[in-house]
């Protein structure tokens, strides 16, 4: 009787294997798999005749994959750069030419319009979709955020004239219920949120040493 040897080129032996393609999510991602997954407001139990839950969530999926904020404005005549408070400098006020109909700046800010009564889910429930069950630790939540692309201007002067706001894929951190305001990190290159070491940012970047 001998026992089973195993051969030194096992890995190489089992990539040859792979045969076609594969459902298998090969991407590296630093958001949970539920944190893609829409809200629908369907039984769990299926109707005859209707489409199952899983089936819908994956409809809806894609097709909100396919929607851009940015393109969706642009449709609509609105500029995003546009969208971010000013400081206002009254020498040098662009000529009704280049403005349009509107010879003052805009001075509403963006809350006015703000109305959540309508969102599909509170901020804990977005901050939720981090977990992945087994984990303790809470993963960033994919989204958009209107951010300067000077980082370093950004932080020192929001409001300066030289800002270029665009809309960037941001990982959501943490929330903070006083000011209302999401804590949010830019995603690198390949679409990761990391440290400065590399490393992913797990608790709204909170470690244990605080």
């Amino acid at each position: 009787v001998t026992k089973l040897k195993m051969p030194g080129s096992f890995k190489s032996l089992l990539d040859q294997q792979m045969v076609g393609p594969s459902t298998e999510a090969l991407t590296e991602s630093d958001f949970p798999v539920q944190s893609f997954k829409p809200k629908v407001h369907m039984p769990f139990k299926r109707i005859p005749g209707q489409n199952p839950r899983k089936v819908e969530e994956e409809r809806r999926r894609r097709l909100y994959l396919t929607f851009d904020i940015a393109e969706l404005l642009a449709c609509k005549g609105i500029d995003s750069n546009q969208l971010m408070p000013r400081h206002y400098d009254p020498d040098n006020i662009p000529p009704i030419e280049e403005t349009k109909d509107s010879v003052f700046p805009i001075y509403l800010p963006l809350k006015v319009f703000d109305d959540d009564e309508y969102d599909c889910r509170t901020p804990e429930e977005w901050l939720s979709l981090g977990l992945e069950p087994g984990s303790c630790d809470r993963k960033p939540v994919p989204g958009k955020a209107l951010l300067p692309t000077d980082d370093v201007l950004g932080h020192e002067d929001p409001k300066s004239q030289e800002l270029i706001y665009e809309w960037i894929d941001v990982g959501v951190l943490d929330y903070d219920k006083e000011t209302e305001l999401y804590l949010v990190h830019k995603t690198d290159k390949k679409g990761l949120v990391r440290d400065e070491e590399g490393r992913p940012i797990l608790n709204g970047g909170i470690t244990r040493e605080g």
